[in-house]
């Protein structure tokens, strides 16, 4: 289901709330929002769990080193509360542990956001999607997709590079000096190859009738339909939810000012 989504309305759907939580210090509103990404992921997507744990798990490492770093080191605004526990000269308060709590769930929702747009949307319906309705301009996005397309093949290219030069006795650079050589012999062939290609696709375009004119017609039609839009007020409408929720417990927290129920 999430693949037929519109990619531009799945993009606002995630990067507006991801915008909303970067404001919330409490530890639940992001630690609701990110239960709810995942289960939607997961529910919706069709994705492997082992692939999602997979690319997911380098962000875990990387929200409890933020968690741990504002623990340690929390700016005035967080480093009231009582102390939990002391570190060598270095004291964690009430309320710097949870702010750091809060940060690394936020990151860990972040991350989650991206890869359910990452995962569950296709790169060339994207661009299309922000040609038809965000009105980007066709030449920059038919370049973008022209560049995406080359990838592969420039990674294929380097690999016969350093096959030829390991065959002709050339071996592996050891020093700064030598790598910045070895470095030097890889672009320039590589840069001549793309600029080659660059000429043929511009001219089999320019064949084709291409003029980079946004008044056109398209042969893979984006659209929005009610759907999309319910996509898009499923994610806000949690978001609102979440906030509701840290309310109603008392323990909301918006850039460090408490917003207690009365």
């Amino acid at each position: 289901m999430l693949t037929s989504i519109n990619p531009t309305m799945k993009a606002f759907a995630v990067l507006i709330p991801a915008l909303l939580l970067a404001f919330s210090f409490d530890p639940l509103t992001p630690f609701i929002y990110l239960v709810f990404t995942i289960a939607i992921t997961f529910l919706f997507g069709k994705i492997s769990f082992k692939r999602w744990l997979l690319v997911f798990s380098p962000f875990l490492l990387l929200a409890v080193s933020f968690a741990w770093m504002t623990m340690l080191h929390p700016s005035d605004t967080f480093s009231g509360g009582e102390v939990i526990f002391s570190l060598w000269s270095l004291e964690v308060t009430s309320d710097s542990f949870w702010t750091g709590i809060s940060l690394g769930l936020r990151s860990l929702s972040f991350a989650a956001l991206s890869l359910l747009f990452i995962l569950t949307t296709d790169s060339t319906k994207f661009m299309l999607s922000l040609m038809q309705q965000c009105k980007l301009p066709p030449k920059l996005t038919f370049g973008i997709l022209a560049g995406y397309r080359f990838l592969p093949t420039f990674r294929y290219e380097l690999q016969v590079l350093k096959q030829a030069h390991r065959i002709r006795g050339v071996g592996r650079a050891r020093g700064v000096k030598e790598r910045l050589h070895q470095f030097r012999r890889y672009a320039i062939p590589l840069l001549a190859n793309a600029i080659r290609k660059a000429e043929r696709v511009a001219l089999a375009m320019e064949s084709k009738g291409f003029t980079g004119e946004s008044d056109r017609t398209h042969y893979h039609e984006m659209s929005i339909n009610k759907r999309d839009w319910v996509f898009v007020s499923v994610f806000f409408g949690m978001f609102l939810v979440s906030i509701f929720i840290s309310y109603q417990l008392g323990i909301l927290n918006i850039f460090g000012i408490e917003f207690e129920k009365y």
